[in-house]
């Protein structure tokens, strides 16, 4: 009876090895710590659950700041009906209104109306590197998002 039970702990203990081997093509890592990058360099804003993602891209010698819809992922764009997308953002306390408008691509054939991209000036972004802003509203392909905080550091 002794040999049973060890050779059937011994099978367990192989079993369990076997599944904790390494796989060089699967990173461990992945599955405790989940980074998505920008793809132009930009902050990332998650909206929902892994849903989708916005990236605000800022440039401060123009006072531009560029908002694209991302998938869950931040590896597609995803174009949406929006003609223009609400932020409210907060200066040294101060609120501020900020009407990001949506961008036609003729390279992409992206129009207002369908696009991925939206574009907010004002003078105020080309001296306030950092601000903390909420997305009013939001609606990608029927997924509802309002009121998502989000702080802009870079």
């Amino acid at each position: 009876m002794k040999t049973v039970r060890l050779a059937a702990s011994l099978a367990v203990l192989c079993f369990a090895a076997g599944c904790a081997k390494k796989d060089p093509d699967h990173d461990q890592a992945a599955h405790t710590e989940h980074v998505h990058h920008a793809p132009h360099g930009g902050v990332l804003v998650e909206l929902g659950e892994h849903a989708y993602n916005l990236e605000f891209v800022r440039e401060l010698d123009t006072g531009k700041l560029s908002a694209y819809v991302l998938d869950g992922h931040a590896e597609n764009f995803i174009r949406i009906k929006a003609v223009v997308i609400e932020v409210l953002a907060t200066v040294g306390g101060e609120k501020r209104p900020l009407t990001f408008k949506a961008v036609a691509n003729a390279a992409t054939g992206e129009t207002v109306g369908d696009t991925s991209q939206f574009d907010a000036e004002d003078a105020w972004l080309k001296t306030t590197p950092t601000f903390d802003g909420v997305i009013v509203a939001l609606d990608v392909r029927g997924a509802k998002f309002a009121n998502v905080a989000f702080s802009l550091k870079k």
